[in-house]
């Protein structure tokens, strides 16, 4: 028999997660490896904390995002990926006798999450209220959890 030093994957165990953040994954695993460390890339970007909740008949998902209405919204399904994303731009001018102030500030962001195969993209809501824009993901009937079947011994 022969030992082989174990090697640790580097992608860990997250290809085999249900729900799969890309925006994690590659903020954790590849830009804070020094490379992107630099003066002119800060690493600073605005990435809302996400939560996520599985029971057995669905998954739901809170994003906290406040300062932005319905409108600012984009929220698309492709190839199993749920991406949103959410823009705001604000601008304010103030006009006296002796001069003018100009304001204005821009908000981004972009999450992508990798939806498994068990959910109902056709049943997915989204609902944003008080700075949290939530979502219900219906499980299909198939990956609902069942209660236990008792054989009895003959």
């Amino acid at each position: 028999m022969t030992l082989i030093k174990f090697k640790r994957r580097p992608f860990g165990n997250l290809m085999t997660r249900d729900l799969f953040d890309m925006d994690d994954f590659f903020d954790n695993r590849m830009w804070n490896t020094g490379l992107m460390q630099t003066d002119f890339w800060n690493g600073k970007t605005m990435e809302p904390a996400l939560n996520i909740k599985e029971t057995d008949d669905h998954f739901e998902i809170e994003l906290a995002a406040p300062g932005f209405t319905k409108k600012d919204f984009n929220i698309t399904i492709e190839d199993g990926m749920l991406n949103i994303t959410a823009e705001k731009e604000v601008s304010k001018e103030e006009k006296e006798e002796d001069y003018t102030r100009r304001e204005f500030n821009y908000t981004s962001f972009e999450r992508s999450l990798q939806l498994p195969e068990t959910v109902k993209e056709e049943a997915i809501k989204a609902m944003y209220a008080n700075g949290i824009l939530k979502f219900n993901l219906l499980k299909k009937e198939e990956a609902k959890k069942r209660p236990p079947k008792v054989i009895e011994v003959g």
